[in-house]
């Protein structure tokens, strides 16, 4: 058990679990960059609901949202981290590990701040439908981040986190990678996006992605419809454009974005204390260490996992 607010502890032991061999691509770093944004962007502006506060995956409400298919990966891999330090709260380690991958795999590094905490029970959690589907275009992107306060260079940004990691059909519906390297970060991403010819590909389960064969990696890339959205707009482009020549000021940015989006519903004072209510009230809530046994198919624990442990997690949680 390290020492209560030890958060250098906390980095280092999310740096050591990011080599996972017999995952994607060999490494948790993607899919815990997925999990701190999904976990953020439900925030809704007009309405201060959503956000960063609350833990909410730990829900079925929002951790069965399928938008977040395959999150419960991220959370797994995680646990290991929370029986270490559970002084925590997921609310903070999730962000935490975002960041903390994000640097690891060679990309910026970003500001963050602690003090969120964990919701009691699922009463204050946003409804779903308010992550990105990929199937969208240039209005939906705009109507899902402009909801959450971000400009059209921020969403630019934001999506160049689309250098890591990949999609998978059983999740998304989508499948491949966007790079040929998606355990590290870089601007590939919009280099790719301007300089290859890009085909639609519907796949067997009905699903339109876009597609490039690299034929010196003999490896087939993909973009989103949303991504090549980012292409046709033209208030869009300029900043594809931008990043694609210029990696620092993308590098910049995206840490700047990336910063923003994990402090979204978190009011803060001059001296970053947390003012959001169920702070005041409850404290520094860390929910407790979710059971280590499966959850039964029709089954939520309160404290536990949002959605019920599959098969497929039984090998992740072997290494734990």
């Amino acid at each position: 058990m390290s020492k209560s607010g030890d958060y250098a502890a906390v980095r280092k032991d999310i740096a050591a679990l990011l080599k996972q061999p017999e995952y994607d691509d060999g490494s948790a770093g993607p899919v815990l960059v997925r999990l701190a944004w999904h976990s953020s962007g439900t925030y809704d502006h007009d309405t201060d609901t959503g956000g960063s506060n609350g833990a909410g995956m730990r829900y079925e409400t929002e951790g069965g949202d399928p938008a977040n298919a395959g999150l419960q990966h991220a959370r797994v891999f995680l646990e290991s981290v929370k029986a270490k330090h559970s002084w925590i709260t997921y609310a903070d380690l999730w962000t935490l590990a975002g960041v903390v991958a994000v640097k690891e795999m060679d990309g910026p590094e970003i500001k963050w701040k602690a003090g969120r905490t964990d919701y009691v029970d699922d009463s204050k959690l946003p409804p779903r439908g308010r992550l990105p589907d990929g199937a969208q275009g240039a209005d939906h992107i705009r109507f899902i981040f402009y909801r959450m306060g971000f400009s059209d260079q921020e969403i630019v940004a934001l999506s160049g986190a689309h250098n890591l990691g990949r999609c998978h059909s059983d999740r998304s519906g989508f499948h491949g990678a966007w790079v040929n390297n998606p355990t590290r970060f870089s601007n590939t991403y919009f280099r790719l996006m301007l300089s290859r010819s890009w085909k639609e590909k519907v796949l067997d389960n009905g699903v339109r992605q876009f597609v490039h064969y690299d034929e010196d990696a003999e490896e087939e890339l993909m973009m989103l419809p949303t991504d090549l959205a980012l292409l046709s707009d033209p208030s869009f482009r300029p900043w594809v454009e931008l990043y694609a020549n210029d990696k620092e000021r993308f590098f910049a940015d995206f840490a700047r974005v990336f910063a923003k989006l994990v402090e979204l519903g978190i009011e803060r004072d001059a001296t970053g204390k947390v003012l959001n209510a169920d702070n005041m009230l409850g404290g520094y809530h860390s929910a407790p260490k979710k059971s280590g046994k499966p959850g039964l198919p029709q089954e939520v624990d309160r404290y536990g996992e949002a959605e019920p442990l599959r098969e497929e997690n039984k090998q992740f949680r072997a290494r734990l």
